[in-house]
């Protein structure tokens, strides 16, 4: 056994995962899971830097991880930054403000890396389930960018492309420092125009069409999946493998683009830092629906910080 700890640093949230990995029997047992919204891409689309206040927030989340994976005594550590961090002008405050809270230099990867990442985490524990045939298409729906691969046993292909909750949120329906609520039909059909766009580009390098089970990851997908259950608090078990339809993700689409921020803050299983972006990121999961033709996406709480785990275990 060895005793990891992968943190994934993306453009809304930073997340920690402290486990013991067996690489003879394939098991990663968790011992602590925990995230923060920091929106560390906060502004990043418009300005190419990160916001001080930004950077402010992650590394004091960062702060609280260091404790944490010094209680547990993890042998290993790695850290892995994502969409925001890779555009940003001024990554170099960022690297350094980690490597002097955590001692390890977070690693800028690529999108291709991300998506590797995602792939292993999200369905190593797939294998031998004959009720979810491959091959697979994972989507990860992150705040900066979507990461598409497909594969069986391995990644046969991938791509990242640049649609994201918080990179659509922040670039159709911020108005005059707030976001727009509910968001207009125009708004609307400019964010399904840039996803469009995004899948057109994705689906240059990965089929999306010929996949056997479509499998969603991050933050909007066990969101939508917590509404869908009518989950009052979220609930990771209850969410874990869940099986959520087209017309399910088409009717909760349609109920948050007609909502008020009050309204998506009080469904029990919202996070607070997800009520602006939610809907940027379900009508994402929408369209992924509507082009691959998936009936359902299967839910996964193991993600990239599984894949990213297993890869210094």
């Amino acid at each position: 056994m060895t005793r990891v700890a992968a943190i994934d640093c993306g453009t809304n949230s930073i997340r920690l995962l402290v486990a013991d990995a067996d690489p003879a029997t394939g098991e990663l047992v968790e011992l602590d899971r925990r995230m923060e919204i920091v929106r560390l891409g906060q502004g990043v689309d418009r300005t190419g830097r990160l916001a001080p206040e930004a950077l402010e927030r992650t590394f004091a989340a960062c702060r609280q991880y260091a404790t944490v994976i010094k209680e547990h005594g993890a042998q290993r550590l790695r850290f892995v930054a994502t969409s925001a961090s890779r555009d940003a002008e001024n990554r170099d405050d960022f690297v350094r403000g980690v490597l002097e809270i955590l001692g390890v230099e977070p690693e800028v990867i690529s999108g291709d890396q991300e998506a590797e990442f995602s792939f292993t985490g999200a369905t190593k524990e797939l294998a031998g389930r004959d009720h979810l045939a491959q091959p697979y298409l994972v989507v990860d729906i992150g705040g900066g960018s979507t990461e598409f691969v497909v594969g069986d046993d391995h990644v046969r292909a991938a791509r990242s492309v640049d649609i994201g909750c918080v990179r659509m949120t922040e670039r159709h329906l911020v108005h005059d420092g707030a976001v727009t609520d509910p968001p207009t039909d125009a708004q609307v059909a400019a964010i399904r125009a840039d996803i469009d766009a995004a899948l057109d580009l994705a689906e240059e390098s990965v089929p999306l069409t010929g996949a056997a089970t479509l499998v969603g990851l991050a933050g909007t997908v066990t969101t939508v999946a917590a509404i869908a259950l009518g989950l009052d608090a979220y609930d990771s078990e209850a969410i874990h493998h869940s099986r959520i339809s087209f017309e399910q993700v088409q009717e909760i689409t349609g109920r948050l683009l007609g909502s008020t921020h009050a309204e998506r803050a009080a469904m029990g299983a919202m996070h607070p830092g997800r009520v602006d972006v939610i809907t940027s990121g379900a009508l994402i999961l929408l369209a992924v629906m509507e082009r691959t033709g998936a009936r359902e996406v299967v839910v996964s709480e193991h993600d990239i910080l599984d894949g990213i785990g297993w890869s210094i275990a």
